[in-house]
C-alpha cells in the first residue's frame, strides 16, 4: 500500500493511493460497517489487524476506485498531501556517514579523518518537517549554505527495545523518501549536528509511506537526488555501511522505539558542500529525491520572507 496523509475538509485524513486517485481509508471502512483510525500515526499504532483491514479495502476497491462516491475517492492531483506523519512521536533518527563514498567526501570537505566503527546517530527536530511539494524554507539571515541529502526513510511499525538484528525487519512498517537538508556552516559551527540539521522547514519527507510488503529488498534500491533536473547524487542502498537491521539493533539497544518512529538511513556521495567549488541551494531551486520503488519527493526552495 502507498499510504498518505492528506488535507480533508475536517483536517488530516488517512488515504491510500490507487493508480492516480486517493482512497479515503476511514470513509471506505465506514461504508462497509467497519472502522479504521483517522490518522497515520494512530493507524500504525493500531497494529496488524488494522493494517490487514486496510489492505483488503485497497484490494476490494482497486478495480472501481473511479466509481466510488466523491468523498471516498479523490483525484491525487487535487489532493493536498501533507507529510505522511506530520508530527512524529519524537525527533527523526538520522544516520550520518553511512555510505563509504560520502564518508570520504565529507572528511575531505571538512579536513578531518573520521572513521566510525558504529553507526553515527543524530536527530532532526519535528518542527523541521514539511510535506511533499511544500517549500524548503531558505532563511538568508541564518545561512546561505543549504545542502541536499537524498535518503531512504524507514518507518517503525512494531515498537521495541534491544531488538536483535535477526528480528529487526519485523519491526519495519514501511519506507519513505527523506531530504535531510543540512545547513553546513551552522552544522560545522557546533560539535553536534543537531542545530544545522533542524532548522524550520528543512526536512521534507514523503510523498507517502509504502508498506514493507511491497518492497522486496530495501537494500537493493537506486537512490538519486536531482536539483533543477540535474543529477547530483546517484547510488544504491546496497552500499549502506550499516544496513537497516544493524541500524535498528544499535539504535534500540537500551532505547525504546515506538510505532511511527522515523529513521533516515543516511545519504550517498554527491553533496553540494563537497564539490569544487561548493554548491548550495538557492530560492527557486527544485530538489527531487527519487528512491526506486518508493517514490519521488519534490520540493521547491523558497525564501522565508516570500512565502
Amino acid at each position: 500500500m502507498r499510504l498518505v496523509t492528506y488535507e480533508g475538509s475536517n483536517g488530516q485524513r488517512l488515504g491510500a493511493v490507487i493508480d492516480d486517485r486517493v482512497l479515503d481509508l476511514p470513509g471506505a471502512a465506514e461504508a462497509q460497517g467497519a472502522s479504521l483510525p483517522g490518522t497515520m500515526l494512530d493507524f500504525i499504532a493500531a497494529g496488524p489487524d488494522a493494517w490487514e483491514r486496510a489492505r483488503r479495502l485497497v484490494s476490494d476497491n482497486a478495480g472501481r476506485i473511479d466509481r466510488l462516491p466523491s468523498g471516498q475517492s479523490l483525484p491525487l492531483s487535487n489532493v493536498k498531501l501533507l507529510a505522511p506523519i506530520p508530527r512524529p512521536p519524537k525527533n527523526v533518527f538520522c544516520l550520518g556517514l553511512n555510505y563509504s563514498a560520502h564518508l570520504e567526501e565529507s572528511n575531505r570537505a571538512s579536513n578531518r579523518d573520521l572513521a566510525p566503527t558504529v553507526p553515527v546517530f543524530f536527530t532532526k527536530a519535528v518542527t523541521s518537517i514539511v510535506g511533499p511539494h511544500d517549500p524548503i524554507l531558505f532563511d538568508e539571515a541564518v545561512s546561505t549554505k543549504y545542502d541536499w541529502e537524498a535518503e531512504l526513510g524507514v518507518v517503525i511499525g512494531r515498537g521495541g527495545r534491544s531488538i536483535s538484528r535477526e528480528r529487526a525487519m519485523e519491526h519495519v512498517f514501511g519506507y519513505t523518501c527523506f531530504n535531510d537538508v543540512s545547513v553546513r556552516d551552522v552544522q560545522n559551527l557546533h560539535v553536534q549536528w543537531f542545530r544545522g540539521k533542524s532548522l524550520d522547514g528543512t526536512c521534507p519527507f514523503g510523498p507517502w509511506i509504502i508498506t514493507a510488503d511491497e518492497v522486496p529488498d530495501p537494500h537493493k534500491l537506486n537512490i538519486e537526488c536531482r536539483v533543477n533536473g540535474v543529477v547530483k547524487q546517484s547510488s544504491n542502498t546496497s552500499l549502506l555501511i550499516n544496513d537497516i537491521p544493524e541500524c535498528i539493533y544499535h539504535l534500540s539497544n537500551g532505547l525504546t522505539l515506538e510505532p511511527g518512529d522515523l529513521i533516515s538511513t543516511g545519504t550517498p556521495s554527491g553533496i553540494g558542500n563537497a564539490r569544487t567549488p561548493p554548491e548550495y541551494l538557492r530560492p527557486g531551486d527544485v530538489v527531487e529525491v527519487d528512491v526506486e520503488g518508493v517514490g519521488v519527493l519534490r520540493n521547491s526552495v523558497v525564501d522565508i520572507n516570500e512565502r
